[in-house]
């Protein structure tokens, strides 16, 4: 026997989900959709396939690749994306054999494939269609070349409710999923780490009753207070973080300290931030979409969202780092320290240190509960040489509010004052103390030059380039523009 997989949906009910990939590729509880298909297949001792796709052909192709991985033989038909599947059947009809298991490969069900074909085997005819109680049509068994009956497995928005002609197999142990929303496939999610899908596989190990760990992932048992959770492989859960209810985290993902996790699905390569509460809601990168009302929010701060894929260093890795290269700055720094308070001295006898507010990297909460980043207060030599001026930032450095390198910190003022969209891009970048800004624009540079030049840095910023930025302020020190008197 052969299965034709139809796994061709073009996915505008998922998007934003679906921009980067398909439908069959979506995960659930660690693993994409068509891969739980081909478990279930293997399962009921199907090993031979040929997959109908669309769109990323060439990302199933990869991750498919010829089916061995699961003893199985796989071939590809491309299609344009929903087609009817009786145009799909004649264009491949010499590839497909006279017994064939017809089904979607871009829905979720569970592994009762097998009880299907023990019953259809009991009944004659040309065409077995199936179905889990109370679910619309979603297997066929063809015992005529695929010729015949498939009508049921066409993709709709809405499933069709109409009788069929032939007989239809009821499955009670069964249970499926058409995913054909943003809630529903939030829904399937739980239920399949919750065990609502009989016979699907879910990977990883049994760390902690209700919690499920996949490889070389680190989390604490104690993070679960209360329900059921699944965690990924190559994942990062602080210890500090709380899961409540039913909570799915997928691959490679990074869930930073005191975060509260609610009834949510995290999509791989996704950092989430430290102090985030994120309750019935689906996390895709910066992308929060809650599944209540479908709001689709992007979140501009890394440091609450962020996508792996473009942050070029984990939060949690860069903080340490620059913290201890600031302490080393600062004391290859501690010779300037006299000469920056004689340079004060002389410029104003009365107040050689000067108090400065400005708005940092770490984060609080205001007094109504919102999460920003925290207004700290720096002292600032009073002398108009610019590198003596800035020496004390350094210890913001070693404290953690500043990064050596980043856009330029703004007071608390300046911050309320950006309101455009494009003002607010400086945000995803870290606040540093050097940075292009800093170290290429004159100081009486217009406010909205020095922003364009921080939304530009925090569009391409990156470790090489940040390293970059490092060395040339350090080739700064000796140059005049370093030393020369500014207001």
């Amino acid at each position: 026997m052969q299965a034709l997989i139809f796994a061709d949906r073009l996915g505008r009910e998922l998007e934003p989900l679906t921009e980067r990939t398909c439908v069959a590729l979506l995960p659930v509880v660690g693993k994409p959709v068509l891969e739980h298909t081909l478990e279930a297949l293997v399962a009921a001792g199907v090993r031979e396939a040929v997959i109908v796709i669309s769109p990323f052909a060439d990302q199933v192709r990869s991750v498919l690749g010829d089916g061995s991985r699961w003893g199985m033989q796989l071939d590809y038909v491309l299609t344009q994306g929903e087609e009817d599947p009786d145009t799909v059947v004649e264009r491949c009809q010499s590839r497909l054999q006279s017994d064939v298991l017809a089904l979607r490969g871009d829905v979720l069900r569970g592994a009762a494939l097998d009880e299907f074909l023990q019953r259809a085997a009991a009944i004659d005819g040309p065409v077995v269609l199936g179905r889990a109680v109370d679910a619309p049509i979603s297997l066929c068994l063809n015992r005529a070349a695929g010729q015949g009956g498939l009508e049921p497995l066409r993709w709709s928005n809405q499933a069709l409710a109409t009788a069929s002609s032939w007989p239809v197999v009821e499955l009670p142990t069964g249970a499926a999923s058409r995913l054909e929303s943003l809630a529903i496939y939030h829904r399937a999610n739980l239920d399949a780490a919750a065990g609502r899908f009989p016979g699907l596989i879910v990977p990883g190990r049994e760390a902690a009753l209700g919690l499920r760990v996949g490889v070389h992932s680190k989390t604490s048992p104690r993070s679960l207070r209360q329900g059921i959770a699944f965690v990924g492989a190559q994942c990062r859960i602080e210890a500090s973080v709380e899961l409540y209810g039913e909570v799915v985290i997928s691959n490679s993902v990074i869930v930073d300290r005191y975060t509260i996790l609610r009834d949510s699905v995290i999509l791989p390569e996704t950092y989430v931030g430290e102090l985030v509460e994120v309750q019935n809601a689906i996390v895709q990168g910066n992308r929060l979409i809650r599944v209540d009302t479908g709001v689709v929010l992007p979140v501009v701060e890394t440091f609450l969202l962020a996508d792996l894929q473009e942050v070029t260093l984990g939060n949690t890795l860069a903080d340490p780092l620059n913290r201890a290269l600031g302490a080393l700055v600062l004391m290859c720094a501690l010779p300037l320290l006299p000469l920056a308070l004689a340079a004060s001295l002389l410029h104003d006898a009365n107040a050689p240190l000067r108090e400065v507010k400005l708005r940092g990297n770490r984060l609080e909460f205001d007094e109504f509960g919102r999460r920003g980043r925290r207004v700290f207060t720096v002292w600032e030599w009073g002398t108009a040489i610019p590198v003596l001026r800035h020496l004390p930032r350094l210890l913001a450095v070693v404290s953690g509010d500043l990064r050596l390198v980043g856009v330029e910190p703004p007071t608390p003022e300046q911050a309320e004052e950006r309101l455009e969209e494009w003002e607010q891009v400086a945000d995803q970048a870290p606040a540093g103390l050097i940075g292009p800004t800093q170290l290429t624009l004159p100081p009486d540079a217009p406010r909205e030059e020095r922003l364009l030049s921080d939304a530009f840095y925090a569009r391409r910023r990156s470790a090489a380039q940040d390293l970059r930025y490092l060395l040339q302020g350090l080739g700064a020190l000796f140059t005049r523009r370093a030393w020369r008197p500014t207001p």
